[in-house]
């Protein structure tokens, strides 16, 4: 599995940042040492090699090459040196991997949980059903905002801190929501606290790669993967209960607020920081202290950032690398409208379930369970099967890399498997057929999304190597667009269309998606070979 699995653009501009003997054992480079450069030079079929300590962030100035060399230059004292976080305790490596997932989980969590209490909602602000809608798109529209400003700031000032003042901010919108006036507040609140809890989707897998070295990295990856979507299944589950119980709505917020707040400890009191950067920093400080020695630097100490090129890199590079790649659009396009159905079926679940069976707030929210297991199940698959198959390519083509088609073959099982989950659902959502008909769809369909995500998540990170921050930093954005955007249609499809008929045309459009990685896998390697950002290596 690759090293950046997970939906985080700041997790691939320094995965291999602090770590990039992997790329370079394979005689690449790292994408954060390319990235800077690509918009002035053609790809070619072969890559320089650097030196692990000079690879430069995207948008910064090359490093001083005399400094480099500085014996004043603060790096790891040797491959055992504890405090590198690669040689933590594997004890203390894995509950801090934990940590972050369930960091991860808090902010989806946050983002479905509203849906269990709509009635509540509804009645007390007076939402007409665009509102209602609202109230879960807004924050997942935070979605879009949060990575371009996270990643940024966990690259300059460390994964910890900006955490620490994102979960604070992210906690007191959720008190603001529980106490909030009238409706435009609490959409504003739902919002800004969407573009706050966003802060661990981008940081998380940034920690994770702080920590592990490149074999161990892809299995906690891979677990890691199921916190975004167990965020949005557990969401309904907790705010329906909370209806079905008699409590008011204000409890929810509340809840979501000592949620996020019991986070915000948890990172202040257990979670250390681990990014390299930033330990050289403390380090070169405490060695000025210690030996009265001014002349003792960190990198991050001497770089003089150009803003204007940073803001480049993250806002304006992502998306001149997707317009002008018809194949990053196209796995984008796919992504988006996989993810958009996700949320999608916040809207589309209540109406065959609630309204047709009949189901409370509580055990309809109980629907999104085999969702979570189907996509427990894909990753399990993607573990046992696919991954172990993958590795075994590695020696076949050494010292190449493997070629990027090689990671699409989980998307040839998951494109399927969603259609068939669409269909399952919508023609077995019928009032007069048992509830057991229709709910089993889920696993499927959370087995597909997670094999089509894993599998197109890779390809972007291997075909792109040299802008992968870049072209996963558009991919978020678009995705998170349509995360936003399809609950604000889904009910009126599913009451015009029926379930039935609304169900087939999203197998529909997945029928018309499906083609996408087999296209890739049979003409990926030539389309490379015409793109200015996707090198070639084969």
């Amino acid at each position: 599995m690759s090293n950046s699995a997970i939906l985080s653009p700041a997790t691939v501009y320094d995965v291999e940042k602090q770590d990039p003997s992997a790329l370079l054992q394979s005689g690449l480079q790292s994408p954060s040492a390319r990235d800077s450069h690509a918009d002035d030079v053609t790809v070619v079929d072969h890559a320089e090699q650097q030196e692990p300590d000079l690879v430069e962030a995207p948008g910064e100035p090359p490093f001083d090459k005399e400094k480099a060399n500085s014996e004043f230059l603060v790096k790891w004292d040797g491959p055992n040196d504890p405090e590198n976080p690669k040689n933590w305790s594997e004890l203390k490596r894995w509950y801090i991997t934990g940590v972050a997932g369930l960091l991860v989980l808090n902010a989806t969590f946050a983002s479905s949980a509203p849906s269990g209490v709509i009635d509540q909602l509804t009645e007390r602000f007076g939402l007409v059903e665009e509102t209602q809608v609202l109230t879960i798109g807004l924050f997942v529209a935070g979605y879009c905002v949060g990575p371009l400003v996270w990643g940024p700031l966990s690259e300059q000032y460390g994964r910890k801190n900006p955490m620490l003042v994102a979960f604070f901010v992210y906690t007191c919108f959720q008190v603001a929501a529980a106490l909030a006036p009238n409706t435009a507040a609490l959409l504003i609140f739902r919002f800004l606290g969407g573009t706050f809890a966003a802060s661990p989707l981008t940081t998380s897998g940034g920690i994770i790669a702080d920590m592990w070295d490149p074999i161990t990295r892809g299995k906690a990856l891979a677990f890691f993967t199921l916190a975004p979507f167990a965020g949005p299944a557990v969401g309904p589950i907790v705010g329906g209960y909370i209806d079905v119980g008699g409590a008011s709505w204000h409890w929810l917020f509340w809840t979501l607020a000592m949620f996020a707040g019991s986070c915000f400890f948890l990172i202040l009191f257990t979670v250390p920081e681990t990014y390299a950067p930033t330990i050289h920093t403390r380090k070169a400080i405490r060695k000025r202290k210690e030996t009265g020695d001014d002349r003792w630097f960190s990198e991050l100490e001497v770089q003089d950032i150009d803003l204007r090129a940073r803001l480049e890199s993250v806002l304006g590079r992502p998306f001149k690398v997707l317009f002008l790649e018809p194949m990053l659009m196209a796995i984008t396009l796919y992504m988006s409208f996989v993810y958009g159905c996700i949320y999608l079926l916040f809207e589309a679940y209540p109406i065959v379930y609630t309204e047709g069976h009949n189901l409370n707030s509580g055990e309809s929210g109980l629907t999104f369970l085999p969702l979570f297991l189907g996509g427990a199940i894909g990753v399990l698959v993607y573990l046992v099967y696919f991954n172990p198959r993958y590795a075994k390519l590695i020696p076949q083509y050494a010292p190449r890399p493997v070629p990027p088609e090689a990671r699409l073959l989980p998307a040839f099982y998951g494109g399927p498997l969603l259609l068939i989950s669409f269909l399952w659902f919508g023609w077995t959502s019928y009032p007069s057929l048992s509830i057991w008909a229709a709910l089993p769809s889920g696993l499927p369909m959370g087995i597909g999304v997670i094999l089509i995500f894993l599998a197109l998540f890779n390809y972007i990170i291997d075909a792109y190597l040299m802008v992968a921050a870049s072209a996963l930093a558009a991919s978020t954005v678009v995705r998170s667009i349509f995360g936003a955007g399809f609950p604000t249609f889904a009910t009126q499809m599913y009451e015009k269309l029926s379930p039935r008929w609304a169900s087939t045309l999203l197998a529909g459009i997945t029928l018309i998606l499906i083609p996408i990685p087999f296209i890739l896998y049979r003409y990926g390697a030539h389309i490379r070979r015409t793109s200015k950002y996707a090198p070639t290596f084969d």
